[in-house]
């Protein structure tokens, strides 16, 4: 059984994970509306990432034996400056969440919960490549300053982005 309070810090995890999710939506929103239909695309497959993750977060709650804790989800902001604008709104997003998320596995090292250790470490892993994508994009887009033709490239580039669910699950599940 979780304790009380790693409940707590993965239910918060699990609202913050659909606000990202809410986040993004509203950029992919905006990108496809600025004619950017390949950023558009990228945006709405972290839409799937992050409902993943609250979905997957929300599992391990139940299968720990605990009732998760639902909050609002706020509303997350819609105006952007540009293309630029969204993903250097897109990496400090991703590097909040990578705080929480080095935070709720030193709760749960602190908390002696090694399974819930093992769980959150996936997340550790995983937004190391999320911030190094992003800062990947943003390179590749101030490159494109110089020659705004590499920027019709790139949003070809993240137009070929799919979802692949990190945590299928079977029939039996």
């Amino acid at each position: 059984m979780l304790k009380k309070n790693l409940v707590k810090a993965f239910s918060e995890q699990v609202n913050a994970e659909y606000y990202s999710a809410y986040l993004y939506l509203v950029m992919s929103a905006y990108a496809d509306r600025a004619g950017f239909k390949g950023a558009a695309n990228w945006l709405f497959v972290q839409v799937q990432e992050e409902t993943a993750h609250g979905t997957h977060m929300y599992r391990h709650i139940l299968e720990r034996g605990a009732d998760p804790a639902f909050a609002d989800i706020k509303t997350p902001p819609s105006n952007f400056r540009g293309i630029k604008d969204i993903f250097d709104k897109v990496l400090e997003h991703e590097r909040l969440v990578t705080e929480r998320i080095n935070n709720l596995a030193s709760l749960a090292l602190r908390e002696n919960d090694h399974a819930s250790y093992n769980f959150i470490m996936w997340y550790v892993n995983e937004q190391t490549e999320e911030e190094a994508g992003v800062g990947d994009i943003l390179a590749k887009i101030a490159l494109a300053d110089k020659n705004p033709g590499l920027l019709f490239t790139l949003d070809a580039e993240l137009g070929n982005r799919t979802f692949v669910d990190p945590f299928p699950r079977t029939q039996a599940d």
